[in-house]
């Protein structure tokens, strides 16, 4: 009778046993990095801005799509086909974002299934162990062991109330087991949409290195034109003090050509009238207030307007980390002042937009339009470096500074 009690105690304090400690990830599980110093409220507004900036850019694209196809000018239609495929690297680079940021959640997801899932395997598997101890013994001991008939019926009754605990305890490590199965399932899926559009992105980056390599073939007379300019503006950049100063300087060459533009001078008939378009401006008038804005990457935001950064200096714009090798487009609408180079800023922008407005972008590896270009909102402009990147952006009124986080709607 004591035997059996002692045999009943044993096997309810196995089953009461707390959780032991987390075991090692199993081999083919997916726990990808991405979640070191990150919240789950922050992945998960990640994963949001992710899935917003993908369908901004789908939908820019398939404008910029609809307007090469109806434009006539075959230089027109080549420029909204460079913009439309900016958009569509920009549409896979937040792609690529949305689908790290799902990873990092699952990720964290696992990782509390996999605690949870020793809190349950643990007691049965200390209780398994306990019941193979009492099977090895051979049956002919148990047979001849001192104990009465009633002691067998004791031991009876014990195991009877014991295996539905067993049951319930390996029902649960079942269902957690089950649910570890999906989560391995969802992260695979979330890991090939990753792969997916990182190829879509490589597709379109080619196919848009193609075309404006076509672009600068056709323009050729047009860049011996525009090497001078470009010299010009290089000429300012060694003269001036620091980039507030090469800005100034750029800003007062662009009112000059401004009131040079404005004199009075005589209009050639066009050979084809009715072909005629009106010619591009090269500033636009922003006069009633700030022009219509993006920021030019797809990136997080790091550092905002008025911060002090690790330097020790007060930022005058946004400073975005992006992934390797980014799309950068032209913010709004303008005409590069400045474009190369410039001390230890990396790769610099200045596009003019008129009124006193300009952007300068800085930070970036290879810069792809040339001084004098005229850009539109969109179109390519440049790509961030092989690392992690640090794009700054910064948009000025006549000389100051001006806060773009209430013009791309990131308050």
């Amino acid at each position: 009778m004591k035997r059996a009690f002692h045999i009943g105690i044993g096997l309810a304090g196995l089953l009461a046993l707390g959780p032991a400690r987390l075991p090692a990830a199993p081999d083919n599980a997916i726990i990808l990095p991405g979640t070191a110093g990150t919240t789950l409220a922050q992945e998960q507004q990640a994963l949001k801005d992710a899935r917003r900036q993908s369908d901004e850019a789908r939908d820019r694209s398939a404008r910029l799509e609809q307007q090469a196809t109806l434009a006539r000018d075959e230089a027109e239609q080549a420029r909204r086909r460079a913009a439309a495929l900016a958009a569509r690297i920009q549409q896979a680079e937040a792609d690529i974002a949305a689908a790290r940021a799902r990873i990092a959640i699952i990720a964290r997801m696992q990782r509390a299934q996999a605690a949870r899932l020793a809190a349950r395997q643990e007691p049965v598997v200390r209780l398994t162990a306990a019941l193979q101890t009492m099977a090895r013994r051979p049956l002919a001991l148990a047979l001849v062991q001192p104990g009465s008939v009633a002691d067998a019926v004791h031991m009876r009754a014990v195991l009877g109330q014991v295996l539905p605990v067993i049951e319930q305890r390996t029902a649960g490590l079942r269902a957690e087991l089950a649910r570890s199965r999906a989560l391995r399932a969802t992260a695979q899926q979330a890991a090939d949409a990753l792969a997916g559009a990182q190829a879509d992105r490589k597709a379109r980056q080619d196919a848009l290195a193609a075309l404006e390599a076509q672009k600068r073939v056709a323009a050729r007379d047009y860049r011996a034109n525009a090497g001078l300019e470009s010299e010009r503006a290089l000429a300012l950049g060694e003269k001036a003090r620091d980039i507030v100063d090469l800005m100034d300087r750029l800003e007062q060459a662009g009112d000059l050509r401004d009131r040079l533009a404005a004199l009075s001078g005589p209009l050639l008939r066009p050979a084809r009238p009715d072909r005629a378009t009106a010619p591009a401006p090269d500033r636009q008038a922003y006069a009633a207030g700030p022009p219509p804005y993006r920021l030019p990457v797809i990136g997080q935001l790091v550092t905002g307007m008025g911060e002090v950064n690790d330097g020790g200096v007060r930022s005058r714009g946004l400073t975005l980390v992006t992934q390797p090798g980014a799309q950068a487009i032209a913010p709004t609408a303008g005409r590069i002042a400045f474009a190369g180079p410039y001390r230890d800023y990396g790769q610099i922008l200045i596009i003019d937009h008129g009124q006193g407005w300009t952007t300068l972008i800085t930070g970036l590896h290879r810069v792809t339009a040339q001084v004098g270009d005229i850009v539109r909102q969109g179109d390519p402009v440049g790509v961030t470096g092989a690392e992690r990147p640090n794009i700054t952006v910064e948009l000025r009124r006549n000389g100051r500074p001006v806060d773009i986080v209430p013009l791309v709607g990131l308050g």
